[in-house]
C-alpha cells in the first residue's frame, strides 16, 4: 500500500477512472474518497451535459417545448425518488455486506432489489401512459401545452424503467465499490442521449424530424443501452455481484428489509421532489418568461452540483463498507472529510455564478426578461451552497448507513412545514425572488439540522 501512495497523483486519477480493486475499509480516507468519487463525479457530468444540451436544443424550438420539459421534470422528480431510493436500500445494504466480505449475501441483497424495481416500474409506466394528459393539466390550463406534452410525458414514464434501473444498477455497483462500472454505463447513456436528442429533434439525415417527442425518444433509447450495457456487466460476474437463479426467488424477511430502508429514501425524495413541483407551480403563475427563466437557472445549478452528488455518494458507501467492518470511527471520519471538500468546491461554484451568471443563462435564451428572472434565480439560490454541501453529504450518509429514515422527518418539516408556506407568503409579497429566496433558506437549514442530528451518533446503531 505505501508503493501505491507514493505514485504521482496521475497515475492515481487513472487507476480511480480504470476502478483498480481496493479495500475501501483500510487504505487511508482521502484515498478512498478519491477514488468513490472520481468515477461518480464523471458520470454525474456526463449526465448533466445531457440535461443541458437537451433544453439547449429544446429552445431551439420553441417556449413551450422548454415549458413542458420544465413541467415534466418536476413530475420526474417522483420517478427519480422511486429510483434513488431504490438505490438507497441496495446501496446500503450491498455496501454492508460487501463491509462483512460477505459477497453471497450482497449478490442476493442485488436481485431482490431488482425484483422490487420490476414492480415499481410496471405501476410508473401504467400511470404515465393511461393519464399524461391529467399530470400536465395538474399545472397548467394552457390547452397547447396539455396537447404538445402529453406524447412526451407518456414516452418518459411509459419508459420509466430504463430511469429506474439505471440508478438501481448504478446504486449496486456504488454499494460494491465498483463505482467505475457506474460510470461506463451513466456515461455510455448520456453520451448516446445527446446525439440521439441532436438527432430525433431536429431530423437530421434519415432521423424524422420529432421536435419534443424526440427528445423523450432518445432519451429512452440512450437510457435504454445504458441499462443493457450494466446487465452485461451484472451477469457476466465482472463485478463482486455473482449471480444465480435462486438469488431471484422472492425472500419475503429480505425483501421486508429493502423495503424498510428504500421507503425512508423514497419518501425523503419525494417529499423534496413534491416541494419542487409545488415551486413549479407557483413560478408557473408567473407567466412564460419568468417560468423559462428559472427553468433555465434550475438546469444550470442541477449541472454544477453533480459533483457534489459524487462526493456525497462516495461518502454513502464509505459508511456502509466500513460499518459492516466494525470501523465506526473510521465511517464518521470519512463524512466529515468528504463534506470539508464539498463544501469548499460549492463555495467556489457560488463565486462563479455570482460573477457569470447572466452569460451563463444568455448561452440558452437571449430574451432580456428571462435571462433576467434566471440571472436572479441562479444567484439567489446559490446563497445557500455554503452550508448545503454539509447537508448532502451527511444526508447521504445517513442513507448510506441504512438509516434513511432521519433525514426523511427533517426534510419533511424543512421543505413542507418551512418552505412551502415561506415561498407562497414570499412569492405573493416580493414575486418569483421570493421563490427563490425560500429555496436557499431551507437549503442552508436541512443541512445545519442534519449536521446537528448527525454527530448525535444514532445511525451507528442503525441494522441492516
Amino acid at each position: 500500500m505505501i508503493a501505491e501512495e507514493k505514485k504521482p497523483y496521475f497515475r492515481h486519477f487513472i487507476d480511480a477512472v480504470r476502478g483498480v480493486e481496493i479495500d475501501f475499509t483500510s487504505v487511508s480516507i482521502n484515498k478512498a474518497i478519491f477514488y468513490l468519487a472520481i468515477p461518480m463525479i464523471f458520470e454525474l457530468i456526463i449526465e448533466g451535459l445531457f440535461a443541458v444540451a437537451d433544453i439547449l436544443f429544446l429552445s431551439k424550438v420553441s417556449e413551450d417545448a422548454v415549458s413542458v420539459v420544465g413541467i415534466t421534470e418536476s413530475v420526474l422528480f417522483i420517478v427519480y425518488s422511486i429510483a434513488i431510493g431504490l438505490g438507497m436500500g441496495a446501496t446500503a445494504v450491498v455496501a454492508r455486506r460487501t463491509g462483512e466480505k460477505d459477497l453471497e449475501g450482497a449478490s442476493h441483497a442485488a436481485a431482490q432489489a431488482v425484483l422490487l424495481g420490476i414492480l415499481v416500474a410496471a405501476l410508473i409506466a401504467l400511470i404515465g401512459i393511461f393519464f399524461a394528459p391529467q399530470i400536465l393539466a395538474v399545472f397548467t390550463d394552457e390547452v397547447n401545452l396539455i396537447e404538445t406534452g402529453t406524447p412526451y410525458v407518456q414516452i418518459m414514464l411509459g419508459t420509466n424503467a430504463v430511469i429506474v434501473f439505471l440508478f438501481l444498477f448504478n446504486s449496486i455497483f456504488r454499494g460494491t465499490g465498483e463505482a467505475n462500472y457506474a460510470m461506463i454505463a451513466l456515461m455510455l447513456s448520456s453520451i448516446l442521449n445527446i446525439i440521439l436528442d441532436y438527432l430525433f429533434i431536429f431530423g437530421i439525415g434519415p432521423f424524422p424530424e420529432l421536435g419534443l417527442k424526440g427528445a423523450a425518444v432518445a432519451t429512452s433509447i440512450g437510457r435504454g443501452i445504458g441499462v443493457l450495457f450494466q446487465l452485461y456487466i451484472l451477469l457476466n460476474n465482472k463485478t463482486a455481484i455473482k449471480w444465480i437463479r435462486s438469488h431471484f426467488t422472492p425472500q419475503i424477511d429480505l425483501i421486508k428489509r429493502l423495503i424498510q430502508v428504500s421507503a425512508g429514501g423514497i419518501f425523503q425524495f419525494a417529499i423534496e421532489s413534491f416541494s419542487w413541483i409545488f415551486l413549479t407551480y407557483v413560478i408557473v403563475q408567473f407567466g412564460s418568461e419568468t417560468r423559462n427563466g428559472y427553468f433555465i437557472a434550475f438546469r444550470i445549478i442541477v449541472f454544477s452540483i453533480l459533483p457534489s452528488w459524487g462526493i456525497a455518494n462516495a461518502a454513502a458507501t464509505l459508511v456502509g463498507q466500513n460499518m459492516g467492518a466494525k470501523r465506526y470511527l473510521r465511517a464518521e471520519a470519512s463524512v466529515w472529510t468528504a463534506a470539508k471538500y464539498n463544501t469548499v468546491f460549492l463555495i467556489f461554484v457560488s463565486i462563479l455564478f455570482a460573477a457569470f451568471a447572466r452569460p451563463l443563462v444568455s448561452i440558452f435564451n437571449t430574451d432580456p426578461i428571462i435571462v433576467q428572472q434566471g440571472v436572479r434565480a441562479l444567484r439567489i439560490i446559490c446563497c445557500g451552497y455554503v452550508f448545503f454541501g454539509y447537508g448532502m453529504v451527511i444526508g447521504q450518509s445517513f442513507n448510506g448507513a441504512g438509516d434513511t429514515w432521519t433525514p426523511t422527518r427533517w426534510n419533511f418539516i424543512v421543505f413542507w412545514l418551512i418552505q412551502i408556506p415561506m415561498a407562497w407568503l414570499l412569492a405573493k409579497w416580493i414575486g418569483p425572488e421570493g421563490v427563490y429566496v425560500s429555496i436557499a433558506v431551507s437549503s442552508s437549514l436541512i443541512a445545519l439540522i442534519l449536521v446537528l442530528v448527525f454527530r448525535k451518533g444514532n445511525w451507528m446503531k442503525v441494522e441492516v
